[in-house]
């Protein structure tokens, strides 16, 4: 088809669908309010500008993106051209959660289609009034046979998975990660999982402990704490533990009122059973501020949680919402057998002005992708790749690094005929020497 190899094709389609976002940026946003109370500024700052912030770099760069790229031959192969051709892989299932449902749809999409492929796309049957605004726009500008949505529940996906496809991209949990890779590899198929676990947040004695209550607050309590790379705990030194948990009370309060229920700038749980299982997690916890919980609204509010125990059901496990664990420490050592009793994490935060601190906390942990006394920006910026590692993730994706995620790198070798050594052909009698020789310096 026409899009596999015409760029202006894929170029043109891509500005339309700018275009038709742009249009309806209003019915996405009040889709996301609908489907959880999204407020419309975290909608524009965190989905529909994200979006077309994709679009745009996309649409700019496509043609050099898309252009084969030399590289310096190999001495060995003189004369030679030696080059790499981005190929589409074909055809793409994508699917989304339902934390960013229309981020975590379109941005994989814009993508895939940039590249070349046909795609499948399954948004999450969770955000129901978000994922009808997708199929609407996406059966408007694209042919079924080039990109198609299914929509519907954990079965659907389930025999999506159980067809071939030559690429696969799942945003959401490691427990389904685990399941998609093992479809994926009945059919030997490439993946990107984006997936998820325990992010620590390191608070030491020497940090700006206001401005840093007031980026973590936000970090984690955006979207109503259901962020794969928000703090899911916080390690705060001892001798400045209270003196911390007193800004970040006073951040909340600040940010949210005194009750947050109230609040229209505080999102809600996305379901009954994830409000279920985040009250659960709070029985048997020393709560220092929130706590409080309504099933009919599905609100949880703003919760720190004092000193868990790390074989709680708290601590076991991501707990996407609005509740933060608060554990003291005084060593380096207290530090790693926290941390490394979980699986790697898809983020980590250090808050410190002592610099090699901070260094040796970005170079002694694994983790997918971080900041120093900040959290979660390091998401925004295009130049960036962003994804997991081990648990968390395997692949990374944002700009450039998107378009090469959906991409085959092809190699390709031209020889020049008008040279042709012949050591290389057998007979190989008396040419050991010289092959040795020669190989010593490549």
């Amino acid at each position: 088809m026409h899009y596999k190899t015409d760029i202006n094709a894929r170029k043109a389609i891509l500005i339309q669908l700018l275009n038709e976002i742009e249009s309806r940026e209003e019915q996405i946003l009040q889709a996301l309010y609908d489907d959880f109370k999204k407020p419309f500024f975290e909608g524009i700052l965190t989905e529909t500008s994200f979006v077309k912030s994709e679009l745009k770099a996309t649409i700019k760069n496509i043609h050099r993106w898309t252009k084969p790229k030399n590289v310096f031959p190999s001495i060995l192969n003189f004369p030679s051209l030696d080059c790499i051709y981005k190929e589409p892989f074909g055809k793409v299932l994508i699917i989304a959660p339902w934390n960013y449902p229309f981020q975590l749809a379109i941005c994989p999409l814009v993508a895939a289609v940039a590249a070349g492929n046909q795609v499948v796309l399954k948004p999450s049957e969770l955000t129901q009034n978000t994922s009808r605004i997708i199929g609407e726009i996406i059966r408007k500008i694209f042919d079924q046979n080039h990109v198609e949505v299914i929509e519907g529940d954990h079965l659907v996906a389930q025999n999506l998975l159980a067809q071939r496809w030559d690429y696969i991209f799942f945003t959401g949990s490691v427990a389904v990660g685990k399941i998609v890779a093992e479809a994926a590899a009945k059919f030997l198929t490439p993946l990107t999982l984006e997936l998820g676990g325990k992010n620590p947040g390191i608070i030491d004695q020497t940090a700006n402990l206001e401005l840093a209550a007031k980026r973590i607050v936000w970090g984690k309590f955006i979207n109503g704490g259901q962020t794969c790379i928000a703090p899911d705990y916080l390690l705060v030194h001892s001798k400045i533990k209270m003196v911390f948990i007193g800004h970040l009370i006073n951040v909340i309060k600040n940010a949210y009122g005194e009750n947050p229920q109230l609040s229209e700038d505080f999102c809600r749980i996305v379901n009954l059973k994830n409000w279920q299982r985040l009250q659960g997690l709070l029985k048997g916890n020393t709560i220092l501020h929130g706590g409080q919980t309504n099933e009919k609204e599905l609100y949880i509010a703003p919760t720190i949680i004092d000193e868990p125990e790390l074989e709680s059901a708290l601590m076991k496990d991501e707990i996407f919402g609005p509740l933060l664990p608060i554990i003291s420490f005084e060593t380096d050592e207290d530090l790693s057998k926290i941390i490394l009793r979980y699986e790697k994490p898809l983020s980590l935060y250090v808050f410190s002005t002592d610099k090699t601190f901070s260094k040796k906390i970005m170079r002694d942990y694994a983790f997918g992708g971080g900041c120093i006394n900040d959290t979660v920006i390091h998401f925004a910026n295009k130049r960036l790749p962003f994804g997991g590692v081990g648990h968390s993730g395997i692949g990374a994706y944002h700009g450039r690094w998107s378009f090469d995620t959906f991409s085959h790198q092809k190699a390709v070798v031209k020889k020049s005929n008008w040279l042709d050594l012949p050591f290389r052909y057998a007979p190989y009698k008396n040419k050991l020497a010289m092959i040795r020789k020669l190989l010593h310096w490549f």
